[in-house]
């Protein structure tokens, strides 16, 4: 990598992508991925049963989240510049932060995930969120530049 590539959000670009390609296992292997990522047996019977739901939302989780890698290989230097890119970059550090910390006040929406699931997810939103922010913040003054 070149010493001009932000590693830590490269880094964190890669823990997106990952979490994107789990998401997206879930709609191809259905219900014991659902199960096993801790969706909750609703989820994962809606899913072998066919229903539309599961995939839907599951998908458009891949989008965000792939749309996030992207956001930080951006700011990395590894891709073009994408629109609002500071912006975008201390919103997505924040989802993540929030969502790494927080988990406790959205556990009661979701009744069905294990406690292991929600200390293990919030753990790796946390860390994701970490990169995310330090890296943002290594970058700050290249980011404030348009044409780099």
């Amino acid at each position: 990598m070149d010493s001009g590539k932000n590693k830590l959000l490269i880094i964190g670009s890669m823990g997106s992508a990952i979490a994107a390609l789990a998401h997206l296992g879930c709609i191809i292997f259905g219900g014991d991925w659902y199960r096993f990522f801790g969706a909750g047996e609703q989820m994962a019977k809606m899913a072998e049963d066919g229903h539309w739901y599961p995939s839907v939302v599951t998908l458009i989780i891949v989008l965000v989240l792939s749309l996030w890698s992207l956001y930080a290989l951006s700011g990395a230097k590894v891709l073009f510049r994408l629109p609002f890119l500071k912006f975008g970059l201390i919103v997505i550090s924040l989802i993540y932060l929030v969502r790494g910390v927080a988990f406790f006040a959205i556990m009661p929406m979701f009744p069905e995930n294990s406690l292991t699931f929600w200390f293990v997810s919030s753990g790796i939103c946390l860390t994701i969120g970490i990169l995310y922010s330090i890296g943002t913040y290594q970058s700050w003054e290249r980011l404030s530049v348009k044409n780099t």
